[in-house]
């Protein structure tokens, strides 16, 4: 399956004037390619259907100013990455929205964890986590849950590297604390795992 619609410059031309077949067929094109990258950032289904939607309600709300003569999927990766930064910085304020994202990235660590047999381990560090300040929480999930760097936390979330490095110190002092009042040998492998 290749990137760009064979078509794609005539349906962009099209869709630019108003039709919505051509805006139809790109939409189906691409929308599989954007959940995928969306999904990926989110781990969570419904926020990625969510801003999956969004992004191509943009997409028709610019139509008429889409230039058919540059890489429209790069256009379409811009967007879903702005909605997905502009959600991440609409968490540091919503403990509703913060709650699911921090819920979505928690089950796919656990699903991560199950296919390694640690359903416990998984268990004992969502306690731990959960345990934590609302944005320690974020930056700590994002960051050794998600392997995103430093400088990716900061840009999501519109915090400096510096902050987002204290979070961590701190998020991992707190972590250590807590899992060493359940001395078992596989929390000793999970801290080995997480907390490098």
């Amino acid at each position: 399956m290749s990137g760009m619609l064979d078509n794609e410059t005539a349906l962009l031309e099209k869709m630019a004037a108003g039709d919505r077949d051509a805006f139809q067929a790109i939409y189906y094109h691409y929308a599989p390619r954007i959940y995928g990258k969306l999904l990926k950032l989110l781990h969570s289904e419904d926020l990625a259907t969510e801003l999956l939607q969004e992004v191509f309600i943009v997409v028709w709300q610019k139509h008429t100013v889409i230039d058919p003569t540059r890489s429209f999927r790069s256009y379409l990766f811009k967007i879903a990455d702005n909605l997905a930064i502009d959600l991440f910085r609409k968490a540091n304020r919503s403990t509703q929205l913060l709650n699911r994202l921090l819920e979505a990235s928690i089950d796919h660590y656990t699903h991560t964890e199950e296919r390694l047999e640690q359903k416990e381990n998984a268990f004992m560090l969502q306690q731990a986590v959960d345990a934590l300040p609302p944005q320690r929480k974020l930056v700590f999930t994002l960051c050794k849950l998600e392997g995103k760097s430093h400088d990716e936390v900061s840009l999501l979330l519109g915090i400096s590297p510096s902050t987002v490095n204290n979070h961590i110190v701190k998020a991992t002092k707190f972590l250590r604390e807590y899992l060493a009042d359940h001395p078992d040998i596989a929390g000793i492998i999970l801290l080995c795992f997480i907390l490098k």
